[in-house]
């Protein structure tokens, strides 16, 4: 247990590393990697039920103890990445399939990464976790809602069957890791350490898939849905930023929202999109998956090591006060 734990670890460490990797593979053998895509829902209910096994009341104290930061970065969330969806869609005057793949990915929930990030980058990890837990919660009403809102205007969007499919990948298996864990806590928790592992592999499969599914579209119109990917992301987590300051939360706070909203559930997306739209709508949320495991650890490292010399600074001038 104790080397499978050293993997897990090793690979939640290195997770931006495998994601790129694979999609490079998938992308130029594409052939290895199109069996994975009828199992996608199948790996995203496995990596939500590990969830499941892994939340516990404490990760919803944030949610009394500071509502108002857990409101904020809920609220966030759907509104900021969405509108941006939209408006990046109309700008860019984006062919059907792709905006509506855009908008989708746009109206998930954050994905759980971001909460390895807050804690890299020495935010509130806490409220990440809270914000994550309710957001992902909430996802079978807001995702299917809003993407009706925003993306009709491209395609037909059926909300209800949106919202069944959430309900399979992410609600039913959440809740099953819950009830396992409260019945079975001790084995659980020997096995919780796995888990990581469990989610890496499971998210690097999801986006091998989707970038094998669509590797000529990806060549044809890859740089375009790349930039837009970009851009979503960056003014997601800059708008995040901007409102969590704004409002007069903590930097620690600051920093939690800023990633929340940046980092979106792009499995999920992709999984939708494949269901209920078209391969190529899923080309958008691959991407997201594959740059936001980049400028997520780039920006996490950056404030971690900011935070870092700040508390130096700090010491600093305290032992120098007691000296003087």
């Amino acid at each position: 247990m104790r080397f499978l734990e050293k993997v897990s670890k090793m690979a939640g460490n290195t997770f931006a590393i495998w994601v790129i990797l694979f999609a490079v593979l998938a992308f130029f053998i594409p052939g290895g990697f199109t069996w994975i895509a009828p199992h996608i829902p199948l790996l995203l209910g496995i990596i939500m039920f590990g969830m499941g096994l892994t939340l516990s009341l404490n990760d919803f104290k944030a949610v009394f103890q500071a509502p108002k930061s857990v409101i904020i970065g809920v609220f966030a969330q759907y509104t900021i990445m969405p509108l941006l969806a939209f408006g990046l869609a109309t700008a860019f005057r984006l062919e059907p399939e792709v905006a509506v793949g855009v908008i989708l990915v746009g109206c998930c929930p954050g994905g759980t990464a971001s909460n390895v990030m807050t804690f890299l980058a020495k935010g509130n990890t806490a409220l990440s976790v809270a914000v994550t837990s309710v957001a992902t919660l909430l996802a079978p009403i807001l995702t299917p809602a809003l993407t009706l809102l925003f993306a009709s205007k491209w395609l037909s969007v059926s909300a209800g069957s949106l919202l069944m499919s959430i309900v399979q990948i992410v609600l039913v298996p959440i809740l099953l890791g819950l009830v396992v864990k409260l019945f079975f806590r001790k084995h659980v928790e020997k096995s919780v350490a796995a888990l990581p592992l469990v989610s890496v592999v499971g998210i690097v499969a999801v986006a091998s898939a989707v970038v094998a599914a669509n590797a000529q579209q990806i060549a044809e119109t890859g740089l375009l849905i790349f930039s837009i990917v970009i851009l979503h992301n960056g003014l997601g987590l800059l708008l995040g930023f901007l409102i969590a300051k704004g409002l007069k939360l903590n930097f620690a706070d600051q920093k939690a929202i800023s990633i929340e909203v940046g980092m979106q559930n792009s499995g999920l997306g992709a999984a939708l999109a494949i269901a209920h739209f078209s391969p190529l709508s899923a080309v958008p949320s691959a991407i997201f998956s594959v740059w936001h495991n980049i400028s997520g650890p780039l920006l996490a490292t950056w404030w971690g090591k900011r935070a870092d010399k700040d508390a130096a600074k700090i010491s600093d001038n305290t032992n120098y006060s007691k000296v003087v």
